[in-house]
């Protein structure tokens, strides 16, 4: 497992639909080393702090692997590394085996998987067009974001050494199926709301799915 690209952007102004959009999403691979803050990787912003960026969601991570099914999907669009607006593009790590909470160390640095990404607006505008956000999330493959533990530098070609594994044994494929297509598995919904590298807000949202049947 390695970081295949490392990819920063700052916030632009775009024009979509006739409207200007404020946007971090376009991020562009780099080749020097950078570190890896609390927030953010030097170098990088996220423009609506109301649903992007934060501790939870300081660094995004997406699979290599996943570009060949979007070539698929979208034939004759460019994608390079850092399109889906990534942080670490990277290898041999996919949602259906890494579990929420696994701990792993890049470079200096460590951090913690705490949940997947659901897709917003600023996707299509990345892609312009539309139908990119449902076509995400019925896709499966959304990518993961960490947290960071401890600060520290990383580069392109760094290992992604696993240091611990989550003992409840959900994985972000997991929390993305309870999402979108398995909203009744309640063995899996109780063990989700353990876990606590998981964000509060989305605990709450499977707590509240636990207690509907008895309503």
């Amino acid at each position: 497992m390695k970081l295949i690209s490392v990819n920063v952007g700052l916030p632009r102004e775009v024009i979509w639909k006739s409207r200007t959009v404020t946007t971090g999403i376009f991020k562009e691979p780099i080749e020097s080393p950078v570190m890896v803050r609390k927030l953010n990787l030097d170098g990088d912003r996220q423009a609506d702090l109301s649903v992007h960026g934060g501790l939870d969601k300081a660094v995004y991570g997406y699979p290599a692997e996943h570009y060949d099914y979007w070539r698929y999907e979208l034939p004759g669009m460019n994608l390079p590394w850092g399109m889906f607006g990534e942080n670490f593009t990277t290898e041999g790590l996919l949602e259906g085996a890494v579990n929420i909470g696994d701990r792993f160390r890049i470079g200096s640095s460590v951090l913690i998987v705490t949940q997947p990404r659901m897709p917003c607006s600023k996707l299509a505008v990345k892609f312009g067009r539309d139908d990119i956000v449902k076509r995400f999330l019925r896709s499966g493959r959304p990518g993961f974001y960490f947290s960071v533990l401890e600060e520290g530098e990383i580069s392109v070609n760094d290992e992604l050494a696993l240091i611990s594994r989550d003992e409840n044994n959900v994985t972000v494929a997991d929390i993305t199926r309870l999402y979108v297509s398995e909203k009744d598995n309640l063995d899996l919904l109780h063990r989700a709301v353990q876990i606590e590298a998981l964000p509060e807000s989305w605990r709450g949202y499977f707590r509240h799915r636990i207690e509907e049947p008895a309503r």
